[in-house]
Formats: C-alpha cells, sequence, structure tokens
C-alpha cells in the first residue's frame, strides 16, 4: 500500500459493552464497588505482610508482589471501563491506547513469570525442605522479584514500538472496553507479520513456559503429597500451595480463554466477558481466595485491628 495514500488515524473509540439505559446506574455502581474492594484487598495484603513479622518470607513476600501487579492491571483497565458504562463509548489518542496495552501486557506477563517463582517456592518448601532456606533466601526473592519487572518492562516496550510503526487507518472503532492486542490489529492496514511473531515469541516466553513450569513444579509437590503416610499431613501440606493453585488455575484458564475462544461476531461478547473476568475479576479475588484460607493472614489481620483499637482507645 502506498504510505503517502494511508490517513493515520488520531484518535481510538473504545465501545464497551451495550448496557440497557436503565441499568446504567447499578452497573456503574457495582464497577465502582469492584474498583474500590480490589485496591483495598490487594492494599490490605501489602501492608500486612509489610506490617507483621509472622508473615516475613519468601511465600508472603511474594504474595505482596502478586497485589502490587493486581492493583496496576485494574487500575489500567477499569478507570476506562466505568467512564465506558457512562458516556457509552470512550475517545482515547492512539499513543493513549498504546500506553494502556503496553501496561495490561506488561503486568499480565510480569504476573505469569510471578506465579511460576510462586510455584518454585512452593516446590522447595515441599520437596525440598532441608534446602529451603538457603535456595530461597531473602536476597534471592528480590532478584527473582527483579527480573520479572525487568523481564516485563523491556520485553513488551520492545514490542509496543513495532506495534507504533503500523499504520493505523480505521476504521477507528474498537468494539471492546480496552486496547488489546486484536482489536488494534483490526485496525492496521500496514504488514502485521512482525507484530504477530513478536507476540507469539512473548506468547511462548511469558505465558507457555512459565504455565509448563508450574505443571512440571505441582506434579512433583503432588507425588511429594502422596508419599506422606498421614491423611492430616497431606492436608496441612497441601494448604500451603493449594490458594495459589486456585489463582493460577483462575488465571490461566481465563488468559487461554480470551485468546483461544475464536473471534467471531457471535463470540464478541463473550470475549468481552472473559477479559473482563481476566482483567477485573481475577485481581479483585486473588487478596480474598488467600485471606479466606489462609490461617497466618487472619492472624495478622486480628493483630492489626486489635492494635488500631488499642491506640486509639488510649488517645481517649
Amino acid at each position: 500500500m502506498d504510505q503517502r495514500n494511508v490517513t493515520r488515524i488520531a484518535t481510538i473509540h473504545l465501545l464497551g459493552f451495550q448496557i440497557p439505559q436503565s441499568i446504567t446506574f447499578l452497573v456503574f455502581f457495582l464497577f465502582i464497588m469492584m474498583y474500590c474492594v480490589t485496591i483495598c484487598g490487594n492494599f490490605l495484603i501489602i501492608i500486612l505482610v509489610s506490617y507483621s513479622k509472622s508473615l516475613h518470607s519468601p511465600m508472603y513476600f511474594f504474595l505482596a508482589q502478586l497485589s502490587i501487579y493486581d492493583i496496576l492491571l485494574s487500575t489500567d483497565i477499569l478507570p476506562n471501563r466505568i467512564s465506558t458504562v457512562l458516556v457509552k463509548k470512550t475517545i482515547m489518542s492512539f499513543s493513549e491506547c498504546l500506553t494502556q496495552f503496553y501496561f495490561l501486557v506488561m503486568t499480565e506477563s510480569s504476573e505469569c513469570l510471578l506465579l511460576t517463582v510462586m510455584s518454585w517456592d512452593r516446590y522447595l518448601a515441599i520437596c525440598k525442605p532441608l534446602h529451603y532456606s538457603l535456595k530461597m533466601n531473602y536476597q534471592v526473592c528480590w532478584i527473582l522479584v527483579i527480573l520479572c519487572w525487568i523481564s516485563g518492562f523491556f520485553s513488551v516496550f520492545i514490542y509496543t514500538l513495532t506495534m507504533k510503526k503500523l499504520q493505523i487507518c480505521g476504521p477507528n472503532i474498537i468494539d471492546h472496553f480496552f486496547c488489546d492486542f486484536v482489536p488494534i490489529m483490526q485496525l492496521s492496514c500496514s504488514d502485521t507479520t512482525t507484530a504477530h511473531l513478536e507476540l507469539t515469541v512473548l506468547g511462548v516466553f511469558f505465558v507457555i513456559l512459565p504455565f509448563f513450569t508450574i505443571c512440571v513444579s505441582y506434579s512433583y509437590i503432588i507425588v511429594t503429597i502422596l508419599k506422606i503416610p498421614s491423611i492430616t499431613g497431606r492436608q496441612k501440606v497441601f494448604s500451603t500451595c493449594s490458594s495459589h493453585l486456585t489463582i493460577v488455575a483462575i488465571y490461566y484458564g481465563t488468559l487461554f480463554c480470551v485468546y483461544l475462544v475464536p473471534r467471531r461476531e457471535a463470540t464478541q461478547t463473550l470475549n468481552k466477558l472473559l477479559s473482563l473476568l481476566c482483567t477485573v475479576v481475577t485481581p479483585m479475588i486473588n487478596p480474598i481466595i488467600y485471606s479466606l484460607r489462609n490461617k497466618d493472614l487472619k492472624e495478622a489481620v486480628r493483630k492489626l485491628i486489635n492494635n488500631f483499637l488499642r491506640i486509639n482507645f488510649n488517645k481517649f
């Protein structure tokens, strides 16, 4: 195509969900509440891990990092989602669209790596308990977390630069509630082979290999648990990784569904709902899953509340 005859669009229109006017404010209130629960729940996890000495362990250190990712992901997606409920259509520049896409993919990619690190932590704790303190010390934890951030940051940044070079000539309407890969590619009128190839590489490195590593880790964990003679012992050991396994199942399940469901008009609403589950619901329920299934976190919450009440009581 002659690049001189291409009119590059300047703005992107996000359609979001087509919600009946009668329930607009109900849906708006629902998303506001979801955002508040997500932010408060994940901040609570971060505060508890920082405050309580009983939670100063690699498992909870990684959990706090996961909460940071969830806060970033929900903040990247939900504000625009809330605005599309009220005005029915959100307008943003193409640069803003790419920025949203960058933080979305960077956060999701880094979170995949972090979930893999958490599975390795559980593998060492259960299968190699004598070497755990040596192989998973404070310094190693920080190195692993920094590698997760750096890998996601630079890899997705390079990919976003490739997308920025695409000729986007419209139509400038995206039938979604955020800027995702496929909707952006549908606006391009230039060759997208390089972009698709780089996305495949990112998918293998950040999704397929981490998921395979998690599966291998839990295969060894399950074998080790089955060797424990008592049922009580098995349940106690499995409880230390059941929350993480639940989050992995939900996160990867929705992630695979979002990008494996056929992109036809008949499934567009389903794609939106699955994307909503992956980018909005999952960050909200992660702290709930951990807090409901973890005695240490419950105890830390109880101590925090008691200390808060005691301090305020002494003031009066």
